[in-house]
């Protein structure tokens, strides 16, 4: 998936065939923005726009702007990785949740 990155905030973006526009979505929000353009260079800049009319509303608003993670998601995977990720975590003397929260952890740094 293609994104772009500005002030700390991350935007996915995607193609409409129907509507032959460029669009995007702004990730990680307690809202729901989107910002659309005809060309990377429009996309960009409705991408930068909609970034500093986010700030300014949550500022108005007095809100957080970022939204918060509980830190417990659902991962569907294959039995038998489930299985060999289980043993390796009692092999290590850890919890599942701690090996996969590790292995998850060294994934990122190794980025």
């Amino acid at each position: 998936m293609e994104t772009l990155k500005y002030k700390g905030y991350i935007a996915s973006l995607h193609y409409s065939k129907e509507d032959k526009t460029f669009w995007g979505k702004l990730e990680l929000v307690n809202s729901l923005v989107t910002f659309e353009a005809q060309n990377a260079n429009e996309l960009e800049n409705a991408f930068k726009e909609a970034v500093e009319d986010y700030i300014e509303t949550c500022k108005a608003q007095k809100t957080t702007p970022e939204k918060p993670f509980k830190g417990v998601f659902n991962v569907r995977i294959k039995p038998e990785l489930h299985k060999a990720a289980y043993q390796r975590a009692i092999e290590n003397g850890v919890s599942l949740n701690r090996f996969i929260e590790d292995s998850i952890s060294k994934g990122l740094q190794a980025i």
